[in-house]
């Protein structure tokens, strides 16, 4: 075959497969059809084995001619895909059409989960008070969930009954503190934010959860005091739970604040009269706090010398539960729409 004839039949097979191309009735068989012309055992490919038999010379003219056959099928195959896409659509459009005239299914309005309401309310109290918002892993290595927070090895919290330990030695988190510690390695002073998020701890029953969530707090700055932190915990009591509501603290211990405080606020059900709610003693247990540990600053690039701070903690299942009268934690994960439609 010399290249006079085998450019003319690459042109005829061309011109074939255009033709069965242009009335491919699917897809599938547009691409059965290309396969066939320009697969490697195609009819294209098998024709062109004759070119080793032809002169240089003729060998560039067959080639030009072989390019040509094959553009010609390609540009007939993504035409036909093209056609085929489009008339799959209008297919659609018709078999899937609304009717708009048809009425509506109700619609039920929600406010989000009473979880969620709560911690946005949080989130907007401390806000207007100057925190913005700081957010960070929930899988956390040790470093930024212990160490960097003065956890000693001993410390009762890195027992596996209260951690939940990854199989690479990292876990999930069992407070937001970590991200406390990337914020004061990240950011320049002074800084101001909370820190939102669900943490992890293996523990369940009435009034603790295995997944809950917690807003924490953090400001350092020079010259910051213990009457700060007073301050601003009182100013978030009266916000959050009524103005005139008063606050105790108890001195406490945590790793990562000295001295440490547990914050107590007036029952806000019997007004710090004595209930059963309160154990009639007139105050609920709402978070702990304290001083940032000089141990903490260190660990993080910071020279106690200059810069103090505070540091505080809050579960919102916690409050949710003591604003809206709830007595069981697990109450809220249930996704029962008798108890969340309530709010």
């Amino acid at each position: 075959m010399n290249v006079e004839e085998l450019s003319k039949k690459l042109e005829e097979l061309a011109a074939q497969a255009v033709e069965e191309l242009a009335v491919a009735p699917r897809k599938e068989d547009a691409i059965q059809i290309k396969n066939r012309y320009l697969g490697r055992k195609g009819d294209v490919q098998e024709l062109m084995k004759v070119l080793r038999d032809l002169p240089h010379e003729a060998r560039r003219v067959a080639g030009q001619a072989s390019n040509a056959c094959k553009t010609a099928i390609e540009e007939a195959f993504e035409s036909r895909m093209r056609a085929l896409a489009n008339e799959e659509l209008e297919r659609k459009m018709r078999e899937e059409a609304v009717d708009i005239t048809l009425p509506s299914r109700p619609l039920h309005a929600s406010m989000g989960h009473p979880l969620r309401q709560i911690e946005q309310e949080l989130i907007g109290i401390f806000e207007e008070m100057g925190f913005e918002v700081a957010e960070g892993p929930e899988i956390e290595s040790d470093y930024f969930n212990f160490e960097a927070l003065n956890f000693p090895p001993d410390h009762p919290a890195r027992d596996m009954q209260d951690t939940f330990m990854l199989d690479d030695q990292r876990l999930l988190r069992t407070h937001t503190s970590p991200v406390q510690v990337r914020t004061m390695q990240a950011y320049e002073l002074p800084v101001r934010v909370i820190s939102p998020g669900r943490v992890y701890r293996c523990d369940s029953d009435i009034t603790h959860s295995p997944v809950f969530h917690q807003i924490e707090g953090l400001l350092i700055d020079e010259h910051v005091t213990f009457g700060d932190l007073k301050g601003t915990l009182q100013l978030f009591a009266e916000r959050c739970f009524g103005e005139g509501t008063p606050i105790r603290l108890r001195p406490s211990f945590f790793p990562f604040t000295e001295p440490s405080a547990e914050v107590d606020v007036g029952c806000i059900f019997c007004r710090s009269q004595g209930c059963r709610v309160c154990s009639h003693t007139g105050w609920l247990e709402i978070l702990g706090s304290g001083m940032v540990d000089p141990n903490v600053l260190e660990a993080s690039g910071i020279d106690p010398q200059r810069y103090s701070g505070f540091a505080f903690g809050l579960g919102v299942e916690r409050v949710a539960m003591l604003k809206l009268g709830v007595n069981d934690i697990r109450l809220f994960y249930e996704n029962d729409l008798r108890f969340l439609e309530q709010f």
